[in-house]
């Protein structure tokens, strides 16, 4: 890893045997470090960066990496947005300078017609029940902290934002010091420094803005209800409450109880409530790690019929993993699935890349396969017991719902706390 003098952070992995190159731009901004009026405009921002640049126009930028064989894609989540690509390595040089372009100096152009893009994503999003609901338990969770905001943002702000807010937006939160640029594969380190230093960005006599946001804020922890009212076929819902954060070195204990729990094929919630009495198609847990806070829950989708039984089911399985969340053998195949899904997924360089740029950007140490190893061995039956019992107590978890009758689901969530 190299810091210029800029601030940029370049961080590299040499893989010997492939000839591809994985590059990404990660950016410390996110919808959690949005101010209410603000809301979406970090989404909005990486679309506009497909938009064109001064040198290449969008449709440029669409030909180069389809000449390459390649694409480029980005993303945003509460914290993070990212620009990535995956390239042969004799394309190294060509691709990031374009990558380059599109995040130092994009243009802008042609916001109205991205504009109506992302807001035909909200109403897809809004129109989808199985994604809009971990929005809905986000604010169950996290109230009116930037957390529970859903990340592709707010309608009204899309829609009124101009060109010259956006560019201002964009000049305080895609400074040097708040960019990683990682790469994994067919790549040397100094060639890639190189690289960073010639297509970096201009930023000579620019001020640093404040950001706005309550991103270091910590969600004041409060149990609610939310439900939404559609015409859909099943129930959709949520259970969930605050986890822990990203830096808790309790979080390879948690994975391990998130797999017992719901998180694969074999786990209690998958085996009791979909395997055993066939009353949902889709169950399963989750965990989500931020700066100051988590996140953990469940998903649920079932027919009317049936919301009552599932959710009693749940209920006695929450009960059971607070008073023994694992056997031997649960304990055992949780840490080997853990292990075996690290060491596939590491086979990629785009996998490889992704885990430098989120923990550098993140302030995580970079952990070897070894070190993982070692964390998730050291994971015993007491860990498990002690995190059971902070996190996963019905009186804690907030429930989103979404259906076409709240006063059912109300009167289903008794086992599980109750619908106050």
């Amino acid at each position: 890893m190299t810091t210029l003098p800029s601030g940029v952070r370049v961080v590299s992995e040499r893989l010997p045997g492939v000839r591809s190159v994985a590059l990404g731009y990660w950016i410390a901004n996110g919808s959690a470090a949005e101010r209410d009026e603000q809301a979406g405009l970090s989404h909005l921002v990486e679309h506009m960066l497909f938009r064109g640049t001064d040198r290449f126009a969008s449709v440029e930028i669409d030909q180069i990496f389809d000449a390459m064989g390649a694409e480029v894609n980005a993303g945003t989540d509460k914290e993070t947005t990212s620009l990535f690509s995956r390239v042969l390595d004799h394309h190294v040089e060509h691709a990031f300078d374009v990558m380059s372009d599109m995040v130092w100096r994009p243009t802008f152009g042609g916001l109205d017609a991205e504009r109506e893009v992302v807001l035909e994503e909200i109403a897809m999003y809004e129109d989808d029940p199985q994604e809009l609901v971990f929005d809905v338990l986000g604010e169950a969770i996290f109230g009116a902290h930037p957390l529970g905001r859903p990340i592709i943002g707010r309608a009204a702000v899309v829609g009124a934002v101009t060109r010259e807010e956006l560019l201002a937006f964009h000049g305080a939160r895609y400074r040097p010091e708040r960019v990683v640029v990682a790469a994994a594969g067919s790549i040397d380190h100094e060639e890639l420094v190189a690289l960073v230093e010639r297509h970096g960005p201009s930023v000579e006599g620019a001020p640093a803005a404040p950001v706005g946001g309550d991103r270091n804020g910590i969600p004041q922890e409060e149990r609610r209800v939310r439900f939404v009212r559609k015409d859909t076929e099943q129930y959709h819902v949520c259970l969930g409450g605050p986890g822990i954060p990203r830096d808790d070195e309790r979080r390879f204990a948690l994975r391990v109880l998130d797999n017992i729990l719901g998180g694969t094929s074999s786990s209690r919630l998958f085996q009791e409530v979909r395997e055993e009495r066939g009353l949902a198609y889709a169950i399963y847990s989750f965990t989500s790690h931020f700066a100051r806070a988590g996140e953990i829950g469940l998903y649920l989708g079932t027919r009317g019929e049936n919301l009552g039984e599932a959710l009693g089911v749940i209920a006695g399985q929450l009960e059971r993993v607070r008073e023994d969340p694992a056997s031997v053998a649960e304990l055992d195949r949780s840490r080997e699935n853990l292990k075996g899904r690290m060491a596939l997924a590491l086979e990629s360089t785009q996998a490889r890349m992704n885990r430098l740029g989120t923990s550098v950007l993140a302030d995580l140490p970079i952990l070897s396969v070894d070190e993982i190893i070692e964390r998730i061995d050291a994971v015993g039956h007491e860990d498990l017991l002690a995190l059971a019992g902070e996190l996963l107590d019905p009186a804690r978890l907030s429930v989103a719902g979404i259906g076409p009758d709240e006063e059912l689901l109300r009167a289903a969530l008794a086992p599980v706390g109750g619908g106050a």
